[in-house]
């Protein structure tokens, strides 16, 4: 007997979706920072086993879209509840259970099974949580409740045993050697990023998009060319910094992960551009891959 579904992780911004999915994984295949809107596409992570093939999804946290990209963001997590055959949604210590009810409603009415994981337990006491615990259950009669922590690996192997358990009997999705759906060069723009999110401060790192024009790959070493698109001058100088010392260091930084992450030298050439107002052009927005199928 063979095993195989998709377990999408939906949920919130900044609950820690991301940090779940590559404990799961055991990859790092989402970035995972503390600002958020980080993950901007639904990204699968795929684990096989002899008998096993479990295809986990990330997905943008669910907000209400102030302009175009959002909307693109919010369809991508939609598009998790349709095609689940396990839903974790992720919620934390510290959100309130009644933020976003719309989306929480289509939950509700989901016949697949459904883990409510609530992270970040460390960070609370056993009252708190017992509290916490009773509001999801009035919310989501219907879902298990699994107290987790992702950042230290808490529960972590159970919600693996049970997911294990209630996946559907199916041939495998996926080639079992493909650990994921989405290209190499996919990664190279998401590890960029990663680290644009991590050094500069306010709406810089949310006006950005990464595209990789160049990715030739050898034996031993792999060249990159990517742009970072920005919407407005006064950005595109912030990212460059004085003598481009800004644009130096995140590239230095991305080209050490880069290198951790394909096992190969790496030679990254970066170049910043201005494309005004991207965010809210569809015909960029499907350029940049913005496009929930």
């Amino acid at each position: 007997m063979h095993k195989a579904g998709f377990v999408n992780i939906v949920g919130n911004p900044n609950v820690g979706k991301s940090t779940l999915m590559n404990q799961l994984v055991g990859e790092k295949i989402s970035i995972a920072t503390f600002k958020a809107q980080t993950t901007r596409h639904r990204i699968m992570g795929i684990v096989n086993k002899p008998n096993m093939q479990i295809v986990f999804s990330d997905t943008p946290g669910v907000l209400k879209p102030n302009y175009k990209m959002q909307e693109m963001m919010l369809a991508f997590s939609e598009s998790a509840l349709a095609d689940a055959d396990i839903l974790l949604y992720v919620t934390d210590v510290v959100e309130n259970p009644e933020k976003n009810l719309d989306f929480l409603e289509k939950v509700r009415e989901m016949k697949i099974p459904v883990l409510l994981l609530i992270n970040k337990i460390d960070e609370t006491d056993q009252q708190h949580l017992g509290d916490i615990v009773e509001k999801w259950h009035a919310l989501l009669p219907n879902a298990e409740i699994l107290p987790i922590s992702a950042q230290n690996k808490f529960g972590i192997d159970m919600l693996m045993k049970r997911i294990e358990e209630l996946l559907p009997e199916s041939p495998a999705y996926f080639d079992k050697d493909q650990l994921t759906d989405k290209p190499a060069k996919f990664f190279v723009s998401e590890i960029i990023r990663e680290k644009i999110l991590r050094y500069y401060d306010k709406e810089i790192p949310y006006s950005v998009e990464v595209v990789v024009e160049r990715f030739k790959e050898d034996e031993h070493h792999i060249h990159i060319n990517a742009v970072i698109y920005v919407e407005r001058d006064s950005q595109k100088g912030i990212i460059i910094g004085h003598q481009g010392t800004a644009l130096k260091k995140v590239s230095s930084e991305a080209r050490k992960s880069l290198e951790k992450f394909f096992g190969k030298a790496i030679y990254l050439e970066t170049f910043v551009k201005v494309d005004k107002d991207w965010r809210n052009s569809q015909r960029e927005l499907d350029h940049f891959g913005y496009n929930p199928q």
